[in-house]
């Protein structure tokens, strides 16, 4: 009301008049140096945001910086961007993060990238978790077992060996869903150069978010500008190494504060180990750190194992498998095929100092007598009786067994010996049926005859 009276004083009638409430000036409006600077890095490289390029004006001296969102709207005003509405974040994730360098790797394969003739080339990528840093690079014309595992030896030399990799459940890393009995390649170099493997739940991608949020970059910044670009592979390989090169110590990183990669992965102490490139010969004792030995369990139907009175979650794909359970410093650790498969923090009962008696392996019981059926295991692990299903392992396909019914349950056994035990679920009244054709029914015309 002041203002009002003042200028009507000074101004007379006037001044009443309405005025823009533009401010006369902008101290810290972005000047058009800047802004020719800033289109300029956007233009030489296509891939940078707003982040990375206050980066390299920081790093060149200048003084005072533009903030993030006056470089972004100037970018738009340069129709370098497409603006887009901004995406809240997801609050069901759960982050986490080793605390140090080399403590755990992420590794995955990504392909669709190509040569000038057509070949397609897959990458073998890894990243050290705490520091993003890219320990692993290598481009190869198939992502079969033995180049993956040559990328991991490449990885091992030039880094050292981390104490832990994870990785998903493709067959090159494991043979946890595969036909074969294992450990797959990947497994045994882990295994003889004292790491351990560990595999994501299936059809769980964000675990290993990562090595994923990397291939995000590396489309956008490498294989999508340089597709059908390299005649050879070699010729691809020494750009994609100046690629990774820029990325671990150049380019700034959200999640380290706008720093490198480089910078937190040289703080571990990564000593250059010996890799051991044996594939078929036996491991020393002395090569694979000393691990106690466990209890043998098998895994129910749910993915549930029991220990102790508690239950401990392995997995519904481990369902009718047998498993190793290992109980060290507080850990209760389930091993499948040597690979360590769930990890659970040890319960004790009030007044109990450990969850398990002294370690030994369960040995099967002898199958009981009576009148049994031979089965054949399909490819799944499972056999049919009775018009029911009922779960024996994988370990077992294609391979025959005798089930049986004893009491109330339903046992399988092998050699003598009882593989598993299942309650009943099937009709009883077709239990005759079942018994009358011992050796399964004939699956053709040809076998009915002979039968």
């Amino acid at each position: 009301m002041h203002d009002w009276l003042r200028r009507y004083a000074n101004d007379g009638i006037g001044a009443l008049a309405d005025k823009s409430s533009k401010p006369a000036s902008c101290p810290h409006q972005m000047s058009p140096a800047i802004e020719a600077r800033v289109v300029s890095l956007r233009r030489a490289h296509p891939s940078w945001g707003p982040l990375t390029i206050l980066y390299e004006l920081s790093s060149a001296g200048l003084v005072p910086l533009p903030g993030r969102s006056s470089v972004y709207r100037a970018l738009i005003r340069h129709g370098l961007i497409e603006p887009g509405k901004r995406r809240r974040r997801r609050q069901d994730y759960k982050r986490w993060e080793r605390s140090r360098s080399m403590e755990l790797w992420q590794m995955d394969i990504v392909g669709r990238f190509h040569l000038k003739d057509g070949t397609e080339l897959s990458a073998v990528t890894g990243i050290d978790d705490d520091s993003r840093y890219c320990v692993c690079c290598r481009l190869v014309l198939r992502a079969t077992a033995r180049p993956v595992c040559e990328a991991l030896r490449w990885a091992l030399k030039a880094h050292g060996c981390p104490s832990q990799i994870l990785s998903d459940n493709g067959k090159v890393f494991t043979a946890r869903f595969g036909k074969g009995p294992g450990p797959v390649l990947f497994d045994r170099i882990c295994h003889d150069n004292g790491i351990r493997h560990l595999l994501t739940a299936p059809y769980s991608p964000t675990t290993t978010g990562r090595v994923e949020r990397f291939h995000k970059t590396l489309r956008a910044g490498f294989f999508t500008p340089k597709d059908r670009v390299f005649a050879t592979v070699e010729e691809a390989q020494r750009a994609f190494d100046e690629w990774v090169g820029a990325y671990n110590t150049r380019r700034p990183h959200q999640s380290l504060g706008g720093r490198p990669p480089v910078e937190r992965f040289l703080l571990a102490r990564t000593e250059r180990l010996e890799v051991d490139e044996r594939e078929d010969e036996p491991v020393a004792p002395s090569a694979v750190p000393a691990r106690p030995s466990g209890v043998a369990r098998w895994v129910d139907q749910r993915g549930m194992i029991g220990l102790a009175g508690f239950r401990y979650r392995v997995g519904a794909s481990f369902a009718g498998e047998p498993v190793e359970v290992v109980c060290q410093n507080g850990l209760v650790e389930i091993l499948h095929a040597e690979v360590l498969v769930a990890t659970h923090a040890e319960r004790r009962r009030p007044g109990t100092t450990t969850s398990t008696r002294s370690p030994r392996v369960l040995q099967p019981r002898a199958a009981s007598t009576g009148m049994s059926v031979t089965r054949s295991v399909d490819g799944g692990g499972s056999i049919s009786f009775a018009g029911a299903g009922y779960r024996v392992g994988r370990s077992w396909a294609r391979r025959s067994v005798e089930v049986a019914i004893v009491a109330s349950s339903v046992q399988i056994s092998a050699n003598g010996k009882v593989i598993r035990v299942h309650p009943i679920r099937h009709d009883r009244s077709k239990e005759y049926g079942a018994f009358s054709t011992p050796k399964g029914r004939p699956r053709n015309r040809k076998e009915r005859a002979a039968s």
